[in-house]
């Protein structure tokens, strides 16, 4: 019993560790995470890569900013999504690096802190999302609309990579 107890409060303190160390909901250091959890997901780099990764205007690569709109628009996170051995990989995670979007070929979302945390639990998709103006999207809304399967996978990161409910910096 006694063993049991100790065992029990090195998990629980392991836990509250685990949780303060997580990195604000779409900030650099989540978005570095979400790139990992990206790169390990074969329906986003398979189906993703297939087609959706060669709009990319002969630069080699497409970029995803998000945001969460209830902390404003100063603070968002950046994903670079570049072809790889006939995949969508995630070559870089982190804040904004500066390079100019292509709003023809590059993706910007945003949604407030909630529903970031609904899509990302799978409550619903971005086809839903975006129908009930609960994800905000800038972006080449037909090529969009022609991955809606894969990118709801992407949609789920904010539910499999920890972060907290703190505004990023």
């Amino acid at each position: 019993m006694k063993h049991t107890l100790i065992g029990l409060m090195a998990t629980a303190g392991l836990m509250v560790a685990t949780q303060a160390a997580a990195a604000p909901l779409m900030s650099g250091d989540w978005a570095a995470q979400a790139c990992q959890s990206f790169n390990t997901n074969a329906i986003l780099t398979n189906e993703l890569g297939e087609k959706w990764i060669k709009n990319d205007g002969g630069r080699g690569y497409k970029i995803i900013q998000m945001y969460r709109t209830d902390c404003g628009d100063a603070v968002k996170a950046e994903m670079k999504i570049v072809p790889k051995d006939g995949k969508a990989f995630c070559a870089y995670g982190g804040k904004v690096t500066g390079t100019a979007l292509d709003m023809g070929k590059d993706y910007i979302m945003h949604a407030e802190t909630k529903r970031w945390r609904e899509m990302g639990a799978g409550e619903y998709g971005p086809m839903k999302a975006m129908m009930f103006g609960r994800l905000k999207f800038s972006g080449p809304k037909g090529e969009a609309m022609s991955v809606m399967g894969p990118f709801e996978q992407f949609m789920l990161l904010p539910g499999k990579v920890p972060g907290d409910d703190n505004c990023p910096k």
